[in-house]
C-alpha cells in the first residue's frame, strides 16, 4: 500500500560525529528513526516511532555541534537546514548569542500512496487545503501530490519551497516531486512574493505551497485562485473551525464578518440580529482535515462547510480510510443538530420536553450528573453507544483516538469534546443542548438588549454584547466597555469586532472568567 521511495539514512547519520552514528547502526529498528536530538551538556538521544533512546551517556559538547553544522547546508532566517538532494532536516535552536546550542535532525521520507485517499480530488482541479497536527504528513503528503499531478496528469506544476522541506536541500529538487519545477525562497517573511512570482513569470496550471500563516501569505493564495491555478497547500491548524477563529486565516475560507440585521430579517431567520456571515467565496474549494496517516475528513464544499459552522450547527463531512490491503472507504457524516425549546423571558427556564441519551467517554460521570440536577435538566447518560444520542468526551481523549471515538464515528453519533473536565465546561455543553437552562447578564455597566434575552444561542449572544459596546465606545457614551467572561473563541471573534471598528480590545482575568475589553487606542 505505501512503498518508500528513498530516505537517504545514510546521508543523514554520515553528519554525525562516530560515537553517535556508530550506535545508531547498531539498532534493529533503524529504518524506522524519525530524529535525533543533540542538546549542549546532554546526552544524545534517538526517537523512533514506538520508543525514544539515549545513545550515548556521553554529553554533546561544542566540538559536536559545530561537527554536524559543517556538513549540512547553511541555516536560513527561520533557523532550518538541510543536506543537499535529500529530504533531511536540521533545526537549530540558538542562545542568546545567536550560538546553536541544539539541533533537531528529522529524518526526511519519499513515500508512494500516501494521497491516494483523496487523489480524485486532485483530478478535479480543484483547489486543496490540508490541515493536520505537526509530522502528521503534510508536507509527504504536498510532495507526491506535486509528483501525481506534474507525471500522472502532465500539468505544468511549480512548488514553492520556503524552507526547502518539498524538494529537498540544494540547487537540484529530489526525484519525489517528479517533474515539478521548484522555486526557492530567499526569506520566509518573502514566501507570498515569491507565491505571486511563481503565477506570473512561469505559467503554471498548479501552484504548490507548505504552511501558509500570514495574512499577505492568505491574500497572494486568493490572487492565484482567482486566476485560474489550482492551488494544493497546507495552513497551521487541525481542523475547518481553527481556520474559522483565526482572523489572521480566515481568508482562506472566505473571511468572516459581523453584521447586523434589521428587525423584521432577525425574526424571519430566527437568530439574534448581530451574526456571523462569511464575506466572500473561499479561496480553497476542499479542505481535507488528516486525522492520522491513512484516515482524513474532508469537506468537499467549503463555502457550505462554514455557513453551517457559523449557524452553530456541525457541517457535514465524508470520512475517508485506507484499509490494510489499501483499499478506500468511505463514509458520510451527516450529524444530528440538536436545537433547543426557547424560553418566555416573562417566565423562569423549565425543565426540557424529551431526553438526551448521553455515553460519557473520559468525563467524570458524578461531576455530569450533580450539573444536571442543580441546571434541573433530565437526561439520560447510558452505558450503549446504540441507546446514546450524543456522545461526549474530553480533549485529552479524544486526541489519542481510541476505539471508542472510532466506533461513535462509524455510528454517525453526534461527538461533543469538552475542553477539560470541570463544571464549568459540563455547564457549557448543557447549555448547548438546551438554549434557555441559563440566561446571560452583562457585568459591563450597561443595558445590551441581546445580552438580556434567553440563551438560545450563546455565540450570537456574546457577538451581539461586543457589537453594542463597540457603538457605546465610537459614540463616546463610555470610554471602556468590559464584556460578559467568555472562551477563548468568543474572544478572538470579539477582538475581531472590535479591530474591524478601529478600536482596541484586550483580554483580562483568569479562565474560565476571562473576559475582553474594548476601548479607543491612544
Amino acid at each position: 500500500m505505501r512503498q518508500v521511495l528513498t530516505d537517504d539514512l545514510d546521508a543523514l547519520l554520515d553528519i554525525f560525529p562516530a560515537h553517535i552514528r556508530e550506535i545508531l547502526y547498531q539498532q534493529s529498528d533503524i529504518n524506522g528513526l524519525l530524529e535525533v536530538v543533540l542538546d549542549l551538556g546532554r546526552p544524545p538521544e534517538a526517537r523512533f516511532p514506538q520508543r525514544e533512546i539515549t545513545l550515548n551517556p556521553k554529553e554533546i559538547n561544542r566540538p559536536d555541534i559545530e561537527y554536524v553544522v559543517s556538513r549540512i547546508g547553511s541555516f536560513t532566517d527561520d533557523n532550518r537546514a538541510g543536506i543537499a538532494r535529500t529530504l533531511h532536516r536540521i533545526s537549530a535552536i540558538r542562545n542568546r548569542q545567536g550560538l546553536i546550542v541544539g539541533l533537531t535532525c528529522r529524518v526526511g521520507r519519499a513515500v508512494f500512496g500516501t494521497i491516494k485517499v483523496i487523489e480524485d480530488l486532485i483530478e478535479t482541479e480543484k483547489s486543496v487545503l490540508l490541515l493536520g497536527r505537526p509530522g502528521i504528513g503534510k508536507t509527504t503528503m504536498l510532495r507526491e501530490v506535486a509528483r501525481v499531478l506534474a507525471d500522472n496528469f502532465n500539468k505544468r506544476v511549480v512548488i514553492v519551497d520556503t524552507s526547502n522541506e518539498i524538494a529537498g536541500d540544494g540547487d537540484i529538487p529530489h526525484p519525489a516531486i517528479g517533474h515539478a519545477r521548484r522555486m526557492q525562497v530567499k526569506f520566509p517573511t518573502g514566501q507570498h512574493a515569491v507565491m505571486i512570482e511563481a503565477v506570473e513569470n512561469h505559467m503554471p496550471e498548479a501552484i504548490i505551497i507548505d504552511e501558509i500563516g500570514t495574512e499577505l501569505e492568505a491574500q497572494a493564495a486568493r490572487t492565484i485562485a482567482e486566476r485560474g491555478v489550482q492551488l494544493v497547500g497546507t495552513a497551521h491548524g487541525n481542523t475547518l473551525d481553527n481556520l474559522i477563529m483565526n482572523p489572521t486565516l480566515s481568508d482562506l475560507i472566505g473571511g468572516i464578518q459581523s453584521v447586523t440585521l434589521g428587525d423584521e430579517e432577525a425574526r424571519r431567520r430566527g437568530t439574534q440580529k448581530s451574526i456571523l456571515e462569511r464575506k466572500s467565496p473561499p479561496t480553497f474549494d476542499v479542505i481535507v482535515e488528516i486525522q492520522d496517516r491513512t484516515r482524513v475528513a474532508i469537506h468537499s464544499d467549503v463555502s457550505q462547510a462554514v455557513d453551517t459552522i457559523l449557524r452553530k450547527q456541525p457541517p457535514d463531512r465524508e470520512i475517508r480510510w485506507l484499509d490494510e490491503n489499501g483499499e478506500v472507504h468511505r463514509e458520510k457524516i451527516t450529524p444530528v443538530v440538536t436545537t433547543g425549546r426557547k424560553i418566555s423571558k416573562e417566565r423562569p427556564p423549565a425543565k426540557q420536553v424529551g431526553k438526551h441519551r448521553l455515553y460519557l467517554f473520559g468525563v467524570n460521570r458524578g461531576r455530569f450528573e450533580q450539573m444536571t440536577k442543580e441546571m434541573e435538566l433530565d437526561i439520560d447518560i447510558t452505558n450503549s453507544l446504540t441507546n446514546a444520542t450524543l456522545f461526549v468526551t474530553s480533549k485529552s481523549h479524544f486526541r489519542r483516538r481510541p476505539q471508542k471515538v472510532k466506533e461513535a464515528e462509524t455510528a454517525n453519533l453526534p461527538i461533543y469534546v469538552l475542553k477539560a473536565n470541570t463544571p464549568a465546561q459540563i455547564r457549557q455543553l448543557l447549555n448547548t443542548l438546551y438554549p434557555g437552562s441559563e440566561r446571560i447578564t452583562s457585568p459591563g455597566g450597561f443595558r445590551c438588549g441581546t445580552c438580556d434575552t434567553d440563551r438560545e444561542n450563546s455565540l450570537q449572544v456574546a457577538l451581539g454584547e461586543a457589537q453594542v459596546a463597540v457603538d457605546l465606545v465610537k459614540e463616546a457614551r463610555q470610554t471602556t466597555v468590559e464584556l460578559s467572561p467568555q472562551g477563548s473563541y468568543i474572544r478572538r471573534l470579539q477582538h475581531l469586532i472590535a479591530e474591524r471598528s478601529g478600536l482596541t480590545s484586550q483580554s483580562s482575568g483568569q479562565e474560565p472568567v476571562r473576559k475582553v475589553k474594548i476601548f479607543k487606542g491612544g
